[in-house]
């Protein structure tokens, strides 16, 4: 217990080193005040929601979990189309649903990284790993991005050089996770209090659970599953900022496309809900077309769903107005504390 809250201390601190190398670059940049203001703001918004979408659903049993993600991926593609309406439908970009596949592929991991590891470890572990490469990608201009200049590089790197540290640490941590429960699986709620192994959706997460019917893996497994899920969380937001650098490029297909990130919430939501749709198709088909329904986790679901789809909205104004490398640290690590205050 003392080891993880020293990391979780360690990984803390390494976000604030992130955010002030990269604050101090974007105030002695910026000459919009107001710009700042929105992104705070944003911030803020989206770390309240993907704080608290899935109290909705603490006490309510949803099983598997496979039938309310798919609910929940519905009420957020819901959100993405009344904001596409709002906007006035700008262009289509198929591209950026490559984002909200890769969040939903790695969505599936985190009940078996749960039930192995742990939500704290799990958590920690994934986090990590969702900010490092979230920064990186941004810092150096990987997957074909600009690179986002900072103007103290020795600061932006000790705090990532502390991010790695404790992830690395992480791996050592030992857990204590009960695989047999007092009740059986599809009579839990979501979220139980007290009850280690049970699923706490959040940012960099935000997340959903998706229960495949296997073996539970080891835990070893389950720390390579959170490291897996951490990677893939943090570049699905890299298929947007591709679009937006190439549209400057004269021959590239994506000449014109809009700078505003929220322009792409249609697209990558609807990569989310196809995606859960094709594995929730996949589960029942596994089922023999008997899938577990719980009808009382439908309007709750729907509830959490539209607000983890403001939650996001809200991350993509964040990302227009601060720039990825700013925002990924302040709503990934304060999205973290705020879960385990509210769980």
């Amino acid at each position: 217990l003392v080891v993880s809250a020293v990391m979780l201390l360690l990984s803390v601190v390494s976000s604030v080193c992130l955010l002030l190398a990269t604050l101090q670059a974007l105030v002695t940049n910026s000459s919009n005040g107001t710009d700042l203001t929105y992104g705070f703001v944003s911030c803020g918004v989206a770390v309240l929601f993907y704080g608290s979408n899935f109290v909705p659903v603490k006490k309510i049993p949803t099983g598997d979990g496979l039938f309310f993600q798919w609910v929940l991926c519905a009420a957020v593609w819901s959100v993405s189309l009344v904001v596409n309406i709002i906007l006035g439908s700008p262009t289509f970009w198929p591209l950026a649903m490559l984002g909200g596949a890769i969040w939903a592929t790695g969505n599936i991991t985190v009940v078996p990284i749960v039930k192995t590891i742990g939500l704290g470890l799990g958590l920690l572990i994934w986090a990590s790993f969702n900010l490092l490469i979230g920064w990186a990608s941004s810092r150096f201009g990987w997957f074909g991005i600009d690179a986002e200049e900072v103007s103290n590089p020795t600061l932006n790197y000790c705090g990532a050089g502390c991010c790695l540290l404790s992830a690395v640490i992480f791996f050592f941590v030992k857990s204590d996770v009960h695989s047999q429960s007092s009740r059986p699986e599809e009579e839990e709620p979501l979220l139980i209090d007290g009850v280690r192994h049970t699923a706490v959706p959040t940012v960099f997460s935000n997340l959903s659970p998706l229960s495949l019917s296997l073996s539970p893996p080891s835990p070893s497994s389950g720390s390579l599953l959170a490291v897996a899920a951490g990677l893939l969380y943090g570049t699905s937001f890299v298929p947007v900022l591709y679009i937006k650098n190439h549209a400057a490029h004269h021959d590239s297909h994506f000449t014109g496309a809009s700078q505003f990130d929220l322009d792409y919430v249609l697209p990558s939501f609807s990569g989310i809900f196809l995606t859960s749709t094709v594995y929730f198709l996949i589960y029942c088909a596994a089922m023999k077309n008997t899938p577990r329904v719980y009808p009382r986790a439908i309007l709750p679901g729907f509830v959490s769903g539209v607000m983890w789809g403001i939650a996001t909205c809200c991350w993509f104004l964040a990302n227009t107005y601060l720039s990825a490398v700013v925002s990924f640290p302040i709503i990934t690590t304060v999205s973290i504390n705020t879960t385990a205050v509210l769980y």
